[in-house]
């Protein structure tokens, strides 16, 4: 499924979400990536202060992508989960 994050603030959420879906803690998916808990739980908590290497980090252990598309081309897929907040 895809996620849509167009702020920092809901990057996070999504993050943390897809983290527990799959199972993992925040150490556990640091330590796939060499990043420390405490920066997974930086990234989940305030996404705005995090550098894009972590991000990226994070991504990996997760095994998403970062898709950049236009706007009115992602809303028509069915498969798109816009946060509520």
């Amino acid at each position: 499924m895809d996620h849509v994050a167009r702020t920092p603030a809901q990057l996070g959420p999504i993050l943390k979400s897809c983290r527990i879906e799959r199972g993992l803690t925040q150490r556990s998916a640091g330590a796939q990536v060499g990043l420390k808990q405490s920066t997974i739980s930086q990234i989940e908590a305030h996404a705005e202060r995090s550098s894009v290497e972590s991000l990226y980090k994070l991504l990996s252990a997760l095994n998403m992508e970062l898709v950049i598309r236009d706007k009115d081309k992602g809303n028509a897929s069915s498969n798109v989960k816009t946060p509520k907040w």
